[in-house]
């Protein structure tokens, strides 16, 4: 009984040491800049709001009894990109702060001084002026829009930086580019570049479905790339095959993009 007792006192202080801490995180990805943190006093006049700093769940080891204190990222060994997780253990009551929380928001600031693609469907693209790591999204235009095919990660270093990426061309021009997408949310763009294709045009068949529909270049069945849409504008089905099954679509009119194209047809059960 004795014991029991001493074991629930433990529990009990242990759980309102656990109580009276409150946490303040945030995430990123490593730019190679250092993360300022406000850390107020306590109301007492005694020590500092903040008790811990764990990044990617590793104590800092620096001194942060002081009102400001920096977070200096290359005591973890971190790669430039590496994703960033900081959490502050602090009183309730008081509330630390970043100062700059931004250095973990990568911004994309790529120059491309060349891009070229050719017949077989291969881009080699260069980049100067990169600032961060961020994966480059490879677009080729059709259907009436660029659609991304691949992505490629950039080396976020002032380069020159070489990239490639291999495509699957359709039949006739092609036209293609890159770009990155930072924390902004708008994409930043290169310069298109474009081929002829040595790719057969491709059709389908039939235009009113009963089962399946059938890809064809020269006759013969063959796979490509194809989204198929409701009229309410839906994206129903997507894939990369020679045929699509249509039988658990319900009776109507829809509209299918493969190839380069974008056609209609209608489901049916006669």
């Amino acid at each position: 009984m004795h014991r029991r007792i001493l074991f629930l006192m433990f529990f009990a202080i242990k759980f309102c040491l656990f109580a009276q801490v409150e946490l303040l995180s945030l995430e990123g990805t490593y730019q190679e800049k250092n993360l300022l943190v406000n850390n107020p006093p306590m109301a007492d006049g005694f020590g500092f709001c903040i008790s811990k700093v764990l990044v990617n769940g590793e104590i800092l080891p620096a001194m942060i009894q002081t009102s400001h204190f920096e977070i200096d990222f290359t005591l973890f060994h971190l790669k430039k990109g590496a994703e960033v997780f900081v959490v502050l253990e602090h009183a309730p009551g008081c509330e630390p702060r970043f100062l700059n929380p931004i250095i973990l928001l990568p911004n994309s600031t790529f120059d491309c001084t060349s891009i070229t693609a050719q017949k077989d469907g291969l881009v080699k693209w260069t980049t100067t002026n990169e600032q961060a790591v961020l994966d480059f999204s490879v677009e080729q235009f059709k259907w009436g829009r660029w659609v991304e095919v691949g992505q490629v990660k950039g080396k976020g270093s002032k380069g020159p930086n070489n990239y490639q990426f291999q495509l699957t061309p359709h039949s006739g021009k092609n036209t293609v580019r890159v770009s990155q997408t930072d924390s902004s949310g708008k994409p930043r763009v290169s310069k298109s570049a474009g081929f002829n294709s040595q790719v057969t045009t491709v059709t389908f068949s039939p235009t009113k479905v009963h089962t399946n529909i059938t890809f064809k270049a020269k006759g013969q069945a063959i796979k490509t790339k194809y989204e198929i849409y409701d009229a309410y504008g839906n994206l129903l089905k997507i894939g990369y095959s020679s045929s699509v099954d249509c039988r658990n679509i319900v009776n109507g009119v829809y509209f299918i993009n493969y190839d380069n194209k974008t056609e209609k047809f209608i489901k049916t059960d006669e």
